[in-house]
């Protein structure tokens, strides 16, 4: 459900819900506080959406700096808009990191990331096993399902239960402004999707992905009070954060990152 515990500063959303664990830190970057310009104006921290290598590295460096503590290594995939998931058991190599929307460890020190601008960053904790992770999830994502792959992926690998997870949702389009086409409403329905719960009909279909997220999670028991939505849509607030609608796939995006210390 949306609530109110989250917290923000210029330079990042931080989830309210993880507060409690001294060891784990959640957060969402804005567009305030970096180096960055025009599009990428100011803190994009993604690699591979066409920024200046220097300023890329720069606003790492400032994010670095701004955590409760600095991460050994930002683990920052190169997505696609699968639906692959991959363990991290060591720094990974940029060739390990093709072509994967969501990471998962239980490694210390580690700061897992996605990266988005309209698409659903989701961030996994599970408290007893003390695993992590971070889940992209566009409409390709949502539909196929990444997030239930990953809790099944966390569950086989590591053995958590989804009454111990909890999760945070983050920044990413609203039902009001993700007007889709027939052919992606149709997805949805095939993939036995509740559509009166996530789609709506204004002169076109509209969908809600973050409610689509949630019922995945719901579906792997993880419990209603143990997650929380941010509520923030990038497109209707695209001067906070990066919106790939408004601004064009040449801009920064956003990254969302879940650390365990």
């Amino acid at each position: 459900m949306k609530n109110n515990r989250l917290g923000m500063n210029d330079k990042m959303l931080e989830y309210g819900i993880l507060r409690p664990y001294p060891n784990i830190f959640g957060f969402s970057t804005t567009r305030h506080g970096g180096v960055g310009e025009g599009t990428y104006a100011t803190f994009n921290c993604t690699h591979y959406c066409g920024d200046r290598p220097e300023s890329v590295k720069a606003n790492l460096e400032i994010l670095s700096a701004s955590l409760p503590k600095r991460p050994r290594v930002f683990v920052i995939p190169r997505q696609t808009h699968t639906t692959n998931v991959r363990v991290i058991t060591d720094v990974p190599t940029e060739e390990e990191l093709q072509n994967v929307d969501a990471v998962v460890t239980h490694l210390k020190d580690f700061c897992l990331c996605v990266s988005t601008a309209d698409c659903v960053p989701i961030l996994i904790y599970d408290t007893k096993k003390q695993v992590i992770a971070a889940v992209h999830a566009g409409w390709r994502g949502t539909v196929g399902r990444i997030v239930e792959k990953t809790l099944e992926l966390m569950k086989s690998h590591y053995g958590i239960e989804g009454k111990n997870v909890v999760a945070c949702i983050g920044p990413g389009i609203s039902l009001e402004a993700f007007e889709v086409g027939d052919e992606v409403y149709s997805a949805f329905a095939e993939a036995n999707f509740d559509m009166d719960r996530i789609a709506k009909k204004y002169e076109k279909w509209h969908l809600d992905l973050w409610e689509a997220n949630r019922m995945q999670l719901l579906a792997h028991g993880v419990l209603p009070e143990n997650i929380e939505v941010s509520g923030i849509c990038t497109y209707q607030n695209h001067e906070e954060f990066f919106s790939a609608r408004r601004l064009g796939i040449k801009s920064g995006r956003i990254l969302s990152g879940i650390c365990r210390w």
